[in-house]
């Protein structure tokens, strides 16, 4: 039966239907509709609360209000990001609602499509790649998500150093942390880093540069003081964020939380453990000569930024699941069968389970209680800390 149906697939029709899927243009093409149709759903539904914080982030810089504040006659919840986002939002801005959040959502569709292709995989490879992130980068779309760039900027300081493009890894460490502060995650490759000295000079002149650029737009003093406030923004979100019923805390430590039903389990134990464990693969000098294992090592820095974070929430999961994604790519061929069975259980319960795809029922009794959707990511993430502790990557380098 399964030949039958292996040889069927293999006619003409399927061969070519499957070549013209794995064309770039055409997956761009799917991408960039998906944002805009996105886009006009949640504009016509009136359900773009997170653009609206974003694009409230700008006024409140030129006012020199207090970027962090509660606006409750603008928008729900608070701002979080620092105070160098207030510069970037700014083109979208100053455009009425619809065009602004359309072209926000495709400057960040974009920018991830680029920066995947910069991986240094198979191009077929690299199709299936944007096939697989496809419908967590959906859920992201819906909420505005600006962990799309995030992905984003974390593959390309990956990228960057990977091609000896230090410059330009160095600006994205340091826009990805001024930004957001997940993405100070890329100096997890420095030790990948040739020209080390080099690469720390312009990680000093781009924080220098970048801490200093929005001080041209907006008052001296009131983004000196904005970085404070982000700091405090920051600290109090992490203690709300810990608790049993908030929509973040989807990490390794709110499953634990949620199923022991004991909130006061702090954090430090696991961010301990897990860098430990995170580093230790580090000891193996080696094999960093090996582009897989490099590879690998994006991949845990990927999942990693968002398991151990209790600011992750169902968006964010765009970044982690790029990270599962390319380790699922770039696995030896034919993929063991362990590999399969934890890809396809990260696909149906970490991706597909805030979707309507999934029962209601279990999606809202115990995925999202329970913050499962960590839980495939977190099992991978383990897999992959134990390959990169035992596997010879310098064996395995024709396999990418």
């Amino acid at each position: 039966m399964l030949s039958q149906v292996k040889a069927y697939m293999q006619k003409p029709i399927f061969s070519k239907a499957g070549r013209f899927l794995k064309q770039p243009n055409f997956i761009l093409l799917v991408w960039i509709v998906i944002a805009i149709a996105v886009s006009a759903k949640q504009f016509l539904n009136g359900s773009f609360n997170n653009y609206s914080i974003f694009k409230y982030t700008y006024f409140h810089a030129l006012e020199g209000l207090n970027l962090y504040a509660a606006y409750p006659n603008e928008y729900l919840d608070t701002n979080h990001y620092g105070p160098l986002f207030s510069l970037l939002i700014a083109p979208f801005a100053v455009l009425p609602n619809f065009p602004g959040m359309t072209l926000w959502l495709l400057a960040n569709v974009l920018f991830l499509f680029f920066a995947i292709k910069q991986l240094p995989i198979d191009k077929q490879k690299i199709s299936i790649l944007y096939w697989i992130v496809l419908h967590e980068l959906m859920t992201a779309m819906f909420s505005f998500q600006f962990n799309i760039s995030i992905t984003a900027i974390i593959i390309l300081s990956y990228a960057s150093i990977e091609k000896e493009k230090n410059f330009w890894a160095a600006f994205f460490i340091v826009f990805g942390t001024l930004v957001k502060l997940y993405g100070i995650v890329g100096l997890a490759f420095f030790f990948f880093v040739k020209g080390k000295p080099r690469f720390i000079l312009y990680c000093v002149v781009w924080s220098v540069v970048l801490f200093a650029l929005p001080m041209i737009f907006f008052s001296p003093q009131f983004i000196l003081d904005s970085y404070s406030d982000w700091y405090f923004s920051i600290a109090e979100k992490q203690s709300l964020n810990a608790s049993l019923t908030s929509m973040q805390d989807i990490s390794l430590m709110g499953m634990v939380r949620r199923i022991s039903g004991d909130a006061s389990i702090p954090n430090l134990p696991f961010l301990i453990s897990g860098i430990l464990l995170f580093a230790l693969p580090y000891l193996r000098i080696k094999e960093h000569k090996s582009t897989m294992y490099r590879l690998y090592y994006l991949a845990s820095v990927l999942i990693f930024t968002v398991i151990f974070s209790n600011s992750s929430e169902s968006p964010t999961y765009i970044i982690a699941f790029a990270g599962v994604g390319l380790w699922f790519m770039v696995e030896p061929r034919p993929v063991p069968t362990y590999v399969l069975v934890l890809f396809i259980f990260a696909m149906i319960l970490t991706s597909f389970s805030p979707s309507d795809i999934f029962p209601r029922f279990i999606r809202n009794e115990y995925i999202r209680p329970y913050s499962l959707k960590a839980l495939p990511c977190v099992l991978i993430w383990f897999v992959i800390s134990y390959q990169l502790l035992t596997r010879k990557f310098t064996q395995k380098i024709n396999h990418q």
